[in-house]
C-alpha cells in the first residue's frame, strides 16, 4: 500500500511575531513616575518624562526597523 502524502502546501503569507521587548514596560514605569511626580515632586516628574520619551523614541525606532524587513509587497490593512 503506497503513503498519500497529507502535507498541504503553505495558504497565504506567514504570520509576522514581533520580537520580545522590554521597551513598553520601561516606557509604562516612565508615564507612571512622571503622573505620581506631579504629587510628590518635581524631580520625580522629569525623571518619569525623562525615562518616558527615552523609552518612546527607542520604541518607535525598533518598530520603524521591525517594519522596514517585512516583504516589500507585505500590505497593512
Amino acid at each position: 500500500m503506497a503513503e498519500i502524502e497529507t502535507e498541504a502546501p503553505p495558504v497565504g503569507e506567514e504570520v509576522h511575531m514581533p520580537e520580545h521587548s522590554l521597551i513598553p514596560l520601561v516606557n509604562a514605569v516612565g508615564v507612571t513616575l512622571a503622573i505620581v511626580g506631579i504629587t510628590l515632586s518635581l524631580t520625580v516628574t522629569v525623571i518619569g518624562g525623562v525615562i518616558f520619551i527615552a523609552s518612546l523614541v527607542a520604541w518607535i525606532r525598533a518598530v520603524s526597523h521591525e517594519m522596514s524587513e517585512l516583504p516589500l509587497d507585505h500590505s497593512s490593512h
